[in-house]
């Protein structure tokens, strides 16, 4: 299991205590140096079966400077992707990649039923 996280984030920081106080085994990846490409996007994107909206980090600066809000529904889903893929931080994070699974964001009671 990857874990992709902002290490100066309040949430990420939060989903990693979450993880170690279960003794959760994974390997985490710093999302902002090592960006996801377009091709592991696509992959999660249609492994996770949630709204592509919730791979965007919709509260982040970059969302709100780029003025996405507006912007994303005149997009298709192939140039959101390849715009998510741009910028680590335009990414909802922590982003949890496992065999099975893919998770956005931080909801323990969704972290409980896929991870433990």
């Amino acid at each position: 299991m990857k874990v992709l996280v902002y290490r100066k984030c309040s949430t990420c920081q939060k989903a990693l205590k979450w993880l170690a106080a279960r003794e959760v085994v994974f390997e985490e990846r710093a999302i902002v140096e090592e960006n996801p490409t377009y091709e592991e996007l696509k992959e999660w994107y249609e492994k996770s079966g949630l709204p592509l909206k919730r791979f965007f980090n919709t509260s982040g600066n970059l969302y709100k400077q780029m003025n996405l809000k507006d912007k994303l529904k005149d997009m298709s889903e192939e140039e959101q992707l390849r715009l998510l893929a741009t910028d680590g931080m335009l990414v909802k994070r922590p982003v949890v990649v496992a065999e099975n699974f893919v998770l956005t964001g931080f909801k323990e009671k969704e972290w409980e039923e896929n991870i433990l």
